[in-house]
């Protein structure tokens, strides 16, 4: 496979010159499809872009390696094949989503296309300003719409769907947050009796938090150090940034249990906490039937802050998402409760620390432990979907032009190879192919995970949050004092969940449609925790004790 890529890099090189169609064909290999398939396809592009050569477009996306293939490699090659001039820009996750938000609010016509995460689909299909492609492809975007897309093999698809049945977004990229652990220190002898000795139990996958933390202990206060350097058993983020909204907001929550059952976010509460009536928000607060600041969140954040602070390496908690993605690839952290797949590049290059001689992973990735709240039909996890997101206002010209390069940097004939750059996978069709395939012992698990059931229960925020871009930044700003020891947990959230039923009422008096917000009148909160489901009464014992399970076992969750 690695061959193969090689032979790719080469013939790109030798055609840089050459036909643009021959150059693209170098460039995008290996490939799900045949090379007549390939061709075919790219050779649509070619025809379809004709009418609009000398055509600018601006897009946007946030900063992880994939967008800096799209950007560097994918923008140019497609302007050579179509004389679409792309601007491919590379930023932030909240400056995307803020320049999105403020483009919809003024009218400015800042860009042609975002990838934005489907998180925001709850709004999209409530203020009626984001395309609906569903329809767009059978209308004005009928002629620039790739016979071959496939939609179907698309494995997030379901994540930008709203509601109402319309596909809002077409998925770019995505990843999980998942479990990651150094395998080979879990099956160290002298470690795993150590272990055994003192909990009770055996050092494998945690099953629980509670098994989590008491790994955590272990590695980082009864062992210390391993072959001379000083270990970790816990790593996390406690910025004053606002990734640290997105650690909390995406799913830290629903991993503790703090929502309902169901998929994909719990109703008739979510895993934000929000209380949904019909399709309609109703509060976050406890008084008004939310779970935002119910014991079950304050449990969840409490931990989130004492593990950082006392198994995690002292600059963890100045660190944000970027600083923090790559430092256990450096070798001195035992496990991530919540690792983002995003950063499996950085843990795969020969000569890292977490990879052994052979190029082969130290590390493995498995289902993340479950808080105390958690119960049977929760989701699992979060999964990030970065979406080609376009607006009704842009002139038509540019839409068209914009929405043949989504589809270019999304096709067949181009996804594998993205895949195989960035790790962040998009469909079926590349997961089930022979790179892939050959590559999945040196990717941790990763392969297993997309290509089985479990790709469905690690799932966005979802359609129930109204205003995603407005309501995100309360998370950070909110929940940080926590983190910095200002004030407690319940405080912070107590803090929190009244922003968040403020700023539900004023998306009431703004949104004109059908599931915009509706909130529950207060009531008082020992009669809400009394009824079943969330928000959840306080537990008597948060803490019960750890269970682990063999590696092999752990992911038949997956299955």
């Amino acid at each position: 496979m690695r061959a193969a890529i090689l032979l790719g890099l080469v013939l790109s090189a030798a055609t840089h010159a050459a036909d643009p169609l021959q150059e693209a064909m170098a460039e995008l290999q290996p490939s799900s499809l045949s090379a007549a398939q390939q061709r075919a396809e790219l050779a649509w592009f070619v025809e379809a872009g004709k009418p609009f050569r000398d055509v600018q477009v601006r897009v946007i996306a946030e900063r992880i390696p994939t967008h800096w293939y799209e950007a560097n490699v994918l923008a140019p090659l497609f302007t050579r094949l179509t004389g679409i001039r792309v601007i491919h820009e590379i930023s932030g996750e909240d400056d995307v989503v803020n320049k999105l938000r403020t483009q919809q609010e003024t009218g400015l016509p800042l860009y042609h296309a975002y990838v934005s995460d489907s998180d925001l689909l709850g709004q999209h299909f409530r203020d009626g300003q984001v395309l609906v492609l569903s329809e767009f492809m059978k209308g004005e975007g009928a002629g620039v719409t790739l016979p071959t897309l496939d939609l179907d093999d698309f494995l997030g698809l379901p994540f930008a769907t709203a509601p109402d049945g319309g596909l809002y977004q077409l998925p770019d990229q995505q990843f999980a947050n998942l479990y990651w652990y150094r395998r080979d220190w879990f099956e160290r002898p002298e470690l795993r009796k150590a272990f055994r000795q003192r909990y009770g139990y055996e050092l494998d996958v945690p099953q629980n938090w509670s098994a989590y933390e008491d790994i955590a202990a272990f590695f980082t206060e009864q062992v210390g150090e391993i072959d001379g350097q000083r270990v970790y058993g816990h790593m996390d983020y406690g910025g004053f940034d606002p990734s640290i909204g997105w650690r909390l907001s995406d799913a830290w929550l629903g991993m503790a249990g703090v929502g309902d059952p169901g998929l994909p976010n719990g109703l008739p509460v979510d895993d934000w906490g929000v209380r949904v009536e019909g399709c309609r928000p109703a509060g976050a607060s406890v008084v008004r039937g939310g779970a935002l600041d119910s014991p079950a969140a304050v449990y969840a954040i409490q931990r989130y802050v004492d593990w950082l602070q006392h198994y995690a390496p002292p600059e963890a908690q100045r660190m944000s998402f970027n600083q923090a993605g790559s430092v256990a690839a450096q070798g001195h952290v035992a496990q991530q409760i919540f690792w983002y797949t995003a950063f499996t590049a950085d843990y795969t290059r020969p000569g890292s620390a977490v990879v052994d001689a052979t190029g082969r992973p130290k590390w493995r990735v498995a289902p993340s432990p479950r808080g105390a709240y958690w119960r049977e039909g929760m989701k699992f996890g979060y999964q990030d979907v970065g979406a080609w997101t376009l607006l009704k206002a842009t002139p038509l010209r540019q839409r068209q032009a914009a929405w043949l390069y989504a589809q270019f940097v999304t096709a067949k004939s181009v996804s594998l190879r993205k895949t195989l750059v960035g790790l962040t996978p998009i469909r079926r069709s590349d997961m089930e192919s022979p790179a892939l395939q050959t590559e999945a012992p040196r990717l941790g698990g990763l392969v297993e995970f997309y290509r089985s059931p479990a790709a469905r229960r690690w799932t966005p925020t979802g359609a129930n949050v109204p205003d995603y871009s407005g309501m995100a930044s309360l998370w950070w700003r909110q929940l940080h004092p926590a983190v910095s020891g200002e004030l407690s947990a319940a405080q912070a959230l107590g803090n929190l969940a009244r922003r968040f039923d403020q700023h539900l009422q004023i998306v009431a008096q703004r949104q004109q449609h059908p599931c915009a917000p509706r909130l529950n009148a207060p009531r008082d909160a020992a009669e809400w925790l009394a009824r079943p489901g969330a928000p959840w009464p306080r537990l008597e014992d948060e803490r019960p004790p750890g269970r682990t399970l063999p590696y092999e076992e752990a992911l038949r969750a997956w299955d």
